[in-house]
């Protein structure tokens, strides 16, 4: 079917294709990963768009003795084909299979664990300065691109490189989601110019010169240098990262396999950090990922002839969200809202387009984001900060300082609470509800089903005394008929889902209804359950705990977090400071990093599916049984 690709089994396997195979290479590449990541879903768009680079990165450079930075990840599928992964891309993002990221613990050519983005530069700094420290010699490259170059750390690491001065190569993939000025012939012309050793030995040897004439040669030697930044300038925006301290060549275009294998050749060698600027085209050589690179970014199943996705039954949270706050937008002409380059899969991509002068993304600078809102809410306004769980950890400082320890009325967005399935441990939201709750003067909340999200965005919308987060799941909600009115939820109130005698399950967002499909179970074992929706975990309903822990032998709590800090640490604090005797159990995430699979792949080993939770809370009854008789 593919009758290079099928050869490749091993790196070595690809080091023998010649260089006039390699754009055939390149062709049946982006076929398989298409027919593959049809089946698995993933990151489509970036990877078609990198094809080429990577196998120009492959051919020139040593891996594994060379360095490979990928920034934010999701570009590396190729970098996986080449590296002895060929044969498993089936298993892509699949339970027990290869990470859609790269993974140190799954390869030696992974040189870096990544996921969130900007961080390419940083740690291929500290490689850098390691190698040198232990007198190796080594090339270290970070490649990045797909708007990484937005973020904060990413100029923090160009900084802190140009400065020291280490050999260093920043790959700039430049695919319309950051830097991308034209390429122009002029421009490919230098780039093959100032590329190549004869050149370098060139000027090497005119700078050389220049220092040794007599007075007014470091005029001349401004003057040379002059000549050649101004050159570069009415060509491309070069001398940005040549004041970092940066040599920066290009652009130059990023699907030419042999114009990339030939430039690496050249800059491979130089000495000092070395920026060159690739020009790409998002979802390259599969038409309708070109021309909608947005939704084929990161997506699941689809059809490869027609490239339609999987039919979904019922409409996201991530989508009621964003046509909540449209609603809210034309209630309160306050109401703006900020996401960090995430308008589409955050749900505020609505908003833009209803209301576009209300609209804010400030790029991959979740810091920002949050700063930036909070100078928004002194002005009156009330800004609704949609990020992703695992990214606002990125924000957490923000989040303390200048926000919660001003009382600034924040709405916190967060989506993707919890387990998110196939894109793993980087994206898994399971540390939020710890990681706020002990945080002052911030409301906590998670709604249990798309309803209950309506009414806690509405509540918060009217709550001014303080930051407001709320927490919801990926993935489709539940299908109700959504009320046209929003009800104010009382801050901090729970509610009684289910009225029981024998065992009492204390749950949160979107574990509520599994909780009662729990109940439904024990009821069947003749046991009669209580479930209370806690709905806030901050300030959490402590009358109704500690009612709970006076009326029952036994009380489970469940959710979708991390079990330390959460909501069953919280219950047991209560309980602890109530000194009651019950029998107390916490279901919820493990304290360990969860890995990738299906959703219902992961519930099952974490032991969080119906059948398992169910049989543990029937022993947890059995064992309470002895301690309520006494």
């Amino acid at each position: 079917m593919y009758p290079l690709l099928d050869q490749i089994r091993t790196r070595e396997d690809f080091l023998k294709l010649g260089q006039k195979k390699l754009p055939k290479l390149a062709e049946e590449i982006r076929e398989f990963l298409i027919q593959n990541v049809s089946k698995t879903g993933g990151h489509l768009a970036p990877n078609l768009g990198a094809v080429e680079l990577t196998i120009a990165l492959h051919h020139v450079f040593q891996l594994p003795q060379d360095k490979i930075i990928w920034d934010v990840g999701h570009q590396a599928y190729v970098h996986k084909i080449l590296t002895d992964r060929k044969e498993r891309f089936h298993t892509l993002r699949q339970f027990g299979g290869i990470s859609g990221f790269p993974k140190i613990s799954e390869s030696a050519y992974d040189a870096f664990g990544v996921g969130h983005a900007s961080t390419s530069i940083s740690a291929a700094l500290g490689l850098a300065t390691g190698r040198d420290l232990n007198g190796d010699d080594n090339k270290v490259l970070a490649v990045i691109g797909d708007g990484a170059m937005t973020g904060g750390i990413a100029f923090e690491g160009l900084n802190n490189a140009g400065g020291c001065k280490r050999d260093l190569i920043v790959v700039l993939n430049d695919n319309n989601m950051s830097i991308s000025p034209n390429v122009g012939a002029l421009s490919k012309v230098l780039t093959q110019v100032i590329t190549t050793p004869i050149y370098n030995r060139v000027k090497k040897d005119i700078w050389n010169l220049t220092g040794k004439l007599p007075l007014g040669s470091s005029k001349i030697r401004q003057l040379v240098q002059r000549i050649e930044e101004g050159i570069k300038a009415m060509v491309v925006p070069a001398l940005l990262f040549e004041r970092l301290g940066f040599r920066y060549f290009g652009p130059i275009n990023g699907h030419n396999v042999h114009e990339l294998i030939a430039t690496f050749q050249n800059i491979k060698s130089l000495k000092g950090p070395i920026l060159l600027h690739v020009l790409t085209t998002k979802g390259k050589g599969y038409r309708f990922a070109e021309e909608d690179a947005t939704e084929f970014h990161g997506l699941g199943s689809f059809c490869p002839e027609t490239g339609k996705s999987e039919t979904k039954h019922n409409p996201t949270y991530t989508e009621i969200f964003g046509k909540t706050i449209v609603e809210l937008a034309e209630k309160d002409s306050k109401v703006v809202g900020v996401t960090a380059a995430m308008a589409h899969g955050t749900g505020l991509i609505h908003l833009a387009r209803a209301f576009p002068d209300r609209f804010f993304d400030v790029g991959i600078a979740e810091q920002h984001a949050v700063t930036f809102a909070a100078g928004m809410a002194l002005e009156g306004f009330r800004p609704i900060v949609a990020i992703y769980s695992t990214f606002l950890q990125r924000a957490y400082d923000q989040v303390i300082h200048d926000v919660a320890l001003q009382k600034i009325p924040i709405i916190f967005a967060l989506d993707r609470g919890g387990i998110v399935g196939e894109d793993g441990p980087t994206h898994h939201g399971g540390f939020d509800l710890s990681y706020l709750r002990l945080i002052p003067n911030l409301v906590i909340m998670a709604p249990k089903d798309e309803i209950e999200l309506r009414d806690m965005l509405w509540t918060a919308l009217q709550y001014k005394e303080g930051p407001v987060a709320i927490r919801y799941p990926r993935g489709e909600s539940y299908g109700l008929p959504v009320p046209e009115k929003m009800e104010i939820l009382p801050i901090g109130q729970s509610i009684v889902l289910k009225e029981g005698t024998d065992l009492a399950l204390l749950t949160i967002g979107d574990r509520a209804v599994p909780a009662l499909d729990v109940a439904a179970k024990l009821e069947e074992e003749g046991i009669s359950t209580h479930v209370v929706n806690m709905r806030f975990i901050k300030p959490i309903d402590e009358r109704v705990v500690r009612q709970i822990a006076e009326t029952f032998p036994a009380i489970a709590t469940i959710e979708n977090n991390t079990v330390v800090g959460g909501l069953g640490g919280a219950v047991a604090e209560i309980l602890a400071d109530s000194n009651v005797n019950v029998c107390f159990k916490r279901f919820g995430l493990p304290d360990r990093f969860v890995q990738h699979g299906s959703l219902c792949r992961l519930y099952s080993e974490l032991h969080l599916d119906v059948e398992s939770l169910s049989e543990a809370c029937l022993t947890l009854v059995k064992e309470s049984e002895p301690l309520h008789s006494t």
